[in-house]
């Protein structure tokens, strides 16, 4: 279950709605509903075809090996290690010893919604993360194992896929068409009851709240509970609208406030992530925050409150010397008020809007300074400040293999872990000066105790603004080094 802060959960997703008396839901046959003002709305129609689409989703992790440090008395450094081989005998009065222990094996359930009828489905990056094995569970009790196609933590967003044919799936509608007090339904596995639809309407729309690097979350009065993430918010008439993907509580559970992230996010991060494995994300290069947050916060410490000629529009706190913002001129205490025509009220809106575009595509953006209204259109850059294609980078850009430290090798050293490099080609480390027999003690600051470990590395690097593996390691003979290894173009 994914926490946000003391009182945001994820890892859920359901819709609940109590009734007053009186209030009636008509079942009529399986035809799209038409709401009028003042009338039931029949939600039949939209939970047949909502319930074959939305699967659980399974995960498992593997029990793993890890080092630990553990405190010690000076009976345990002369009983159990009485030279001192494996910790810190600090002289006999006690210290720490790295152990090894295995973590138990972790099972989590959530959900998710079949997006084409060739088996790809999306779902919650929360849902997914660390899992080493994924089972999907159709409503008719069909069993697939899946395999990871893309993740996009930014977004909490993630594809998977399954090897079938003719699934049944959601028509996919305009999140933005949505309108605050429309009827929704959201389906998924709350608490492992599985093929549960509730009913609410929409709260509010383009919320933000701290939770990921991009949002613009749909609220509803939705009944969110542990399984439910990655499930499908579902309009009346059967088009899904948002993933499901988190709660606002203080205990935990459901108390009325509930976020999807809505399908105008979904569709680009899904295209991308099919297309190119990961996010082509284009920024503005600016940080920022609601204008009312910032006028609130001017008030709150006594300060006086300039005249920015609106009180809507996301105002500009600094601006990144090589973004798309100060191409086009954007300087601190100006007010964003448009992109591209489209008006500007908050933060959320403008991530919504920056998220759908790709480095490379042009953007018009609008501000007011001093009350004048001023645009510009530039072109939009990515993280590391160009136009290009952003890849992952795989493994094999290091140009040779990398194998656990051997016992014999650590206890020589004095090290309880590290990655020796062995047959060096043609890559990135030959490049750096890494040669064979090179020991990997940590990347860009994390541990490399194991081989997903710097697989991860690589991964991040690659993404980064800054597309290099600081690496610190040791030779063989006991001397310690630090290389630089750049792991993409």
């Amino acid at each position: 279950m994914k926490k946000i802060n003391s009182y945001v959960v994820g890892g859920l997703c359901a819709l609940s709605l109590t009734f007053s008396t009186g209030a009636v839901m008509y079942v009529h046959a399986a035809t799209p509903a038409v709401e009028q003002a003042g009338q039931p709305v029949d939600l039949t129609y939209a939970s047949k075809k909502a319930l074959a689409a939305v699967v659980s989703v399974k995960t498992v992790q593997n029990s793993k090996t890890q080092t630990v440090e553990v405190q010690s008395s000076p009976f345990d450094d002369f009983f159990s290690d009485p030279f001192g081989f494996f910790g810190t005998p600090n002289q006999g009065n006690g210290g720490t010893q790295k152990r090894q222990v295995r973590t138990p094996k972790q099972e989590g359930l959530g959900s998710g919604v079949i997006i084409s009828p060739d088996g790809y489905i999306v779902t919650n990056n929360h849902v997914v993360a660390g899992a080493d094995e994924l089972t999907v569970t159709l409503e008719d009790n069909r069993e697939f194992n899946a395999k990871i196609i893309g993740t996009d933590p930014t977004t909490d967003l993630a594809l998977i896929k399954v090897e079938a044919k003719n699934l049944p799936t959601l028509p996919i509608g305009d999140s933005d068409k949505l309108k605050v007090g429309q009827w929704v339904i959201a389906v998924g596995n709350p608490f492992g009851l599985s093929n549960t639809v509730t009913a609410g309407i929409i709260s509010a729309k383009a919320r933000s709240i701290g939770a990921n690097g991009v949002e613009s979350f749909i609220q509803t009065d939705a009944a969110i509970n542990r399984g439910n993430s990655g499930g499908a918010l579902v309009t009346a008439d059967g088009e899904l609208v948002g993933i499901n993907a988190m709660l606002y509580s203080e205990t935990g559970s459901y108390s009325g406030y509930g976020f999807a992230i809505p399908t105008a996010i979904m569709n680009k991060v899904v295209a991308d992530l099919k297309q190119y494995g990961t996010v082509q994300r284009a920024y503005l290069g600016i940080r920022g925050t609601d204008l009312h947050n910032q006028i609130d916060n001017l008030k709150d410490n006594n300060k006086d409150v300039p005249d920015y000629g609106t009180n809507t529009g996301v105002y500009v706190a600094s601006v990144e010397d090589d973004g798309a913002g100060a191409a086009a001129g954007l300087k601190k205490g100006d007010v964003i008020t448009k992109i591209d025509g489209k008006t500007i009220n908050k933060m959320a809106e403008l991530q919504e809007v920056i998220n759908n575009k790709k480095p490379g595509d042009k953007a018009t953006i609008t501000w007011l300074r001093n009350k004048k209204e001023m645009s510009k259109t530039v072109v939009l850059k990515n993280k590391q400040g160009n136009t290009k294609i952003v890849k992952t980078a795989d493994f094999s850009v290091l140009g040779a293999n990398v194998l656990p430290v051997s016992d014999a090798l650590k206890k020589q050293l004095g090290i309880s872990y590290g990655l020796q490099v062995k047959n060096v080609k043609k890559g990135a480390f030959k490049d750096g000066g890494i040669e064979d027999g090179f020991i990997i003690i940590t990347a860009n600051d994390k541990p490399m105790k194991t081989i997903s470990d710097l697989q991860d590395a690589v991964k991040e690097a690659s993404l980064s603004k800054n597309p290099v593996l600081f690496i610190t390691g040791e030779w063989p003979s006991g001397k310690t080094d630090y290389k630089a290894i750049k792991v993409s173009e």
